[in-house]
């Protein structure tokens, strides 16, 4: 389970995220949504690690650092081959060829294992990043926007492959997501985000077609599911 008590994170005077409390269960698939700048980016920031908290605590039982898979919003490529690129999460692992090249065509990738990954499109880098996370098993996979330069074809890839990698190794993914129905897709709870604060917090479907809070009605207006 992951616990965020009292989590809080400033930039300069802004408070960016304030949750008092908010608990992930082991194997969940949580989305985060809402508009720019409510905190989503932050949360999985400081959930991987990558920034630390001003204030409160983050749990993570049973969870290593090393068992944490983390997407950045802006995926970045080295000037290897796309092999190369997620071979490099398999550092001393055996097979790291072989597993690469499975998580490559996982994401419909396996065609450009041999081109240069700095000249791929954006599209296409977020797919090799996604195949990247995805070439060894983790317990918590943190996903920020994991399909935001895709095209409709890569969406469907992509979200066919966060959904068999979480069946078949059972970790917790936690994923941001500009789309409602890719949260209505992939996930059993949203948390929807409101001004770094939890706006409303619930099972999928509720919040999404049923939404309490003002704020995650405002946010879903716009959408139909």
């Amino acid at each position: 389970m992951i616990e965020l008590i009292n989590l809080q994170k400033r930039y300069g005077a802004r408070v960016a995220l304030h949750l008092p409390s908010l608990s992930v269960a082991e194997g969940e698939l949580l989305a985060i949504i809402g508009p720019n700048g409510s905190g989503k980016s932050t949360l999985l920031r400081l959930l991987s690690g990558v920034i630390e908290p001003d204030a409160g605590t983050i749990r993570m039982d049973a969870v290593h650092r090393g068992e944490v898979g983390y997407l950045p919003q802006q995926p970045y490529a080295f000037d290897l081959s796309v092999l190369k690129n997620v071979e490099l999460a398999l550092e001393g692992e055996r097979e790291k060829t072989k597993r690469a090249s499975e998580a490559l065509e996982r994401v419909g990738l396996l065609h450009l294992a041999e081109a240069r990954a700095n000249r791929l499109s954006g599209g296409e880098t977020q797919r090799m990043a996604i195949a990247r996370v995805l070439a060894q098993p983790r317990k918590l996979l943190l996903l920020d926007e994991p399909t935001a330069s895709a095209d409709i074809q890569a969406i469907d890839q992509i979200e066919r492959a966060i959904r068999d990698y979480a069946e078949q190794t059972r970790c917790t993914v936690i994923f941001s997501t500009h789309m409602p129905s890719q949260a209505m897709r992939l996930s059993k709870r949203v948390l929807a985000l409101d001004g770094g604060s939890i706006g409303e917090l619930g099972e999928t479907r509720q919040v999404l077609q049923e939404p309490q809070a003002e704020s995650t009605q405002a946010f879903l207006k716009n959408w139909k599911l």
